[in-house]
Order: structure tokens, then sequence, then C-alpha cells
């Protein structure tokens, strides 16, 4: 089952060879399309391992991986938009929680998902990991949405 022209006719930056890599924030790049199984609830998920921002108090880079689950509803994001947009953060400057909060209340602005979850695992610095952890559910998914938080916090004892 192929995909219509009138089915890509906002995904721009695929296959296009004259792609500028932003470095500044920029949601704006942000791309989707439809989603042929909206009668199937399936999970979608992403895994950035190079993520980098800036400290905003230092202006040093902050080096990690983000991980995006969701479930969707009748829009996707389409994956390269995606790489351009997490890849517009290099030169941000906001603290890790920060960043997994805005890419969360972007994502679900993009595409009103009926669940979605972002999660940063950062390097150490000065001995300590930081890993946030935001997620959105509609009125449909709000217990997957309390259990997934609660499965996020972290023994460390």
């Amino acid at each position: 089952m192929s995909r219509k022209d009138n089915e890509l006719e906002g995904v721009t930056l695929l296959g296009n060879q004259n792609t500028k890599y932003s470095d500044n924030y920029a949601p704006e790049v942000l791309e989707t399309f439809v989603n042929k199984h909206p009668d199937n609830e399936y999970l979608v998920t992403f895994t950035c391992p190079e993520f980098t921002s800036l400290c905003p108090k230092t202006g040093q880079p902050d080096f990690g991986k983000i991980i995006i689950n969701y479930i969707p509803r009748e829009k996707m994001v389409e994956s390269k938009s995606l790489k351009l947009y997490l890849f517009s953060f290099r030169n941000h400057g906001d603290f890790h929680e920060d960043c997994v909060n805005i890419i969360m209340k972007d994502l679900v602005k993009l595409m009103n998902p009926c669940y979605l979850e972002v999660k940063g695992i950062f390097m150490p610095r000065g001995g300590i990991s930081i890993l946030p952890f935001a997620n959105y559910a509609d009125d449909d998914h709000q217990e997957l949405r309390r259990a997934r938080l609660l499965a996020n916090f972290t023994d460390s004892f």
C-alpha cells in the first residue's frame, strides 16, 4: 500500500538535497504525515544518541541521548524533520529538564498524539547524571501516563 502524493504534501525535507541544518532552536522545521493506521493503537520509538545542547549558565556543551515514544492519532512526525529539530538544540542554552519538556510540548502540539513521552539520558557533569522524563496523555491514556511516570523513578539506594 503505497502513499499517494497528496498524503505526502507536508513532507518537504525527506529526499531534499538542499537541507539546511539549523543550530538554533527551530520547532518550525517539524513536519507531519498522515497516520494510515489510526484504528490500530501502536507505539513509535525514536532514539537520538547524539543530542547536544548548551548549559544556559556556562555555555558548555551538554551531551545526551533522547528517547521519544508515542502512540499516534491522526498525524505522525516525519523522522528527518525530527532529526533536524533535535539538531537545532545544538546552540540552545537550557537545562536538561527544560529541553525534555520543550521537546515533549512541541511534539504534542504538532501531532496531538494519544500518548507521548520524552526521556533524556545526559552524560555526567561534575559527577552527576541527569535523567529527565516528561510525558503527556489524552483522557483515555492517563493510567499509562501515571504508570510510565512511576516506572521512570530510579532506585539509587
